[in-house]
């Protein structure tokens, strides 16, 4: 019998498609990434299942939807009955680890004083940390780990622009603490007996924005280079309330704790300086990579091991006065980079169709040679990713879900939902009768809502019903059928 492949998942935080050269990034550094996409399978077009962090998370390692795992917030914990591929794999004779960030329970310091709380997750081994700083939870890893180094997470403002800081040094990071322990992980499971499933959960480039000196410091001498952040000329009069808002201050506040991030407050410099920063954070993340690649290659094992490259959702980065992540569906919000490279099964190459996230935990399942769990509604995609001849059966729509995922609006009614072909996206604000309609083909930054626009009305009406049939297929497959009656 064929030794069962090993499964290795690095998820960076809040990362958009565009910040990496393989995706055609010209100003980036991430070598790493680049290549295990040349040797892999490039998703051109992946889209997550919420723009935000639990609900996307417990979608995409349930192969369910966030309306489905009843994780549809930050802070909630996810229900005890859910079973995330990690479980169904250890299950099967899988040794599990998982290092950072996981966030299908609360994050706030007042609750994770231990970690955050877990369901039955299967994880045997668990190095935690919500963020890189120790006030969200008192037993952090990544806190011992810098106390080992006799330092503690510390950073400054930048002297050109308060919305960057100055980071850790490069061997000190969260980051680098995640490579570390992903690096100690696949040498001490080098020549066991059981396959192994691990999650490197790097929170990074999620703000604060920090980089190391080190990695910022090619992009200040080309801050004029960077280009503005898109449609910063959109009209937002057109859009939901919550984007007005957070026009105005990122989740709805001005200052504060969150630092704002407002359109009214922010320079040019402040936003070539958070582009450089954010970029510079994925060239760091790029390094860890490199890292945990080479620890593969060093313990004989990257034949036979599944390398998954991915986040959990993207960044408004500015685009259309917006920062950070909040009840809205642009692409960048949604779309990230999924790379997958299996020697074994999968020839490299370019994958244009749409792709949702929610596909890959039973994609992975199939893949490791385990049974098929009923209560996943994605599909494994392996029978076609194992074999060129065969036609790439992808999407043909992505849905996504916002369900008053985040507390910062004060509206426990934000309740939206989108859904995008190849040539549009509407979004609905079903608290507002209002939503968002774009022809993607004429209108590819997302700037002109024809929501209103009586030229569109049948396109509209179409999307919309196929919208709804999205939704009806998002209820619960659970508990199966036992009998005829």
């Amino acid at each position: 019998m064929a030794r069962r492949p090993n499964i290795l998942i690095i998820c960076s935080d809040q990362q958009r498609t565009d910040t990496l050269g393989c995706y055609g990034n010209r100003f980036v550094a991430t070598p790493n990434i680049d290549g295990l996409a040349r040797n892999g399978l490039l998703f051109e077009n992946a889209f997550v299942q919420s723009p935000i962090c639990s609900p996307s998370r417990g979608s995409f390692l349930t192969g369910r939807y966030p309306r489905t795992t009843r994780l549809r917030q930050n802070g909630q914990i996810m229900p005890p009955d859910e079973k995330p591929i990690s479980r169904l794999l250890a299950d099967e004779g899988y040794f599990a680890g998982l290092v950072g960030k996981f966030h299908f329970g609360p994050g706030a310091p007042e609750i994770a004083r231990t970690t955050e709380p877990r369901i039955d997750d299967g994880f045997a081994e668990f190095n935690w940390a919500q963020s890189p700083s120790d006030l969200w939870g008192r037993n952090s890893d990544y806190t011992r780990f810098l106390q080992e180094k006799g330092l503690r997470y510390e950073t400054t403002p930048h002297e050109l622009s308060p919305w960057v800081r100055n980071g850790m040094p490069e061997d000190a990071t969260e980051a680098a603490w995640c490579a570390t322990r992903a690096c100690e992980f696949i040498s001490r499971r080098s020549g066991a007996e059981a396959p192994w499933f691990y999650m490197a959960n790097i929170y990074a480039p999620h703000h604060p924005f920090d980089p190391p000196a080190s990695c910022l410091a090619p992009y200040l001498d080309r801050l004029d280079e960077l280009p503005m952040p898109a449609g910063m000329e959109d009209d937002l009069a057109t859009k939901s309330p919550y984007q007005r808002t957070d026009s105005d201050g990122a989740y709805g506040q001005v200052g504060g704790f969150l630092g704002g991030f407002g359109r009214h407050e922010m320079r040019e410099i402040d936003h070539r300086m958070v582009k450089a920063a954010y970029w510079a954070m994925c060239d760091h993340v790029d390094l860890q990579v490199g890292r945990m690649l080479a620890a593969l290659d060093a313990s004989g094992v990257a034949d036979d091991t599944i390398v998954v490259y991915m986040s959990d959702h993207g960044e408004m980065l500015g685009d259309h006065n917006i920062y950070l992540k909040g009840p809205y569906f642009y692409d960048a919000a949604i779309r990230v980079p999924l790379i997958i490279r299996y020697p074994q099964k999968f020839a490299p190459r370019r994958i244009d169709g749409l792709f949702e996230l929610v596909h890959l935990a039973p994609t992975l399942l199939e893949a490791a040679g385990a049974p098929a769990y009923g209560g996943m509604q994605g599909r494994s995609a392996l029978p076609w990713l194992s074999h060129t001849s065969l036609p790439a059966e992808t999407d043909d729509s992505i849905y996504c879900e916002y369900y008053n995922a985040m507390p910062y609006h004060h509206d426990p009614t934000a309740q939206l939902t989108m859904l995008r072909t190849e040539t549009h996206k509407i979004v609905v604000d079903h608290a507002h009768d209002h939503g968002e309609l774009y022809d993607l083909k004429s209108d590819p930054l997302e700037l002109r809502n024809l929501w209103d626009d009586p030229a569109h009305v049948a396109v509209k009406a179409a999307l919309l019903v196929k919208l709804t049939h999205r939704m009806a297929f998002t209820v619960d497959p659970l508990p199966p059928r036992l009998s005829e009656w």
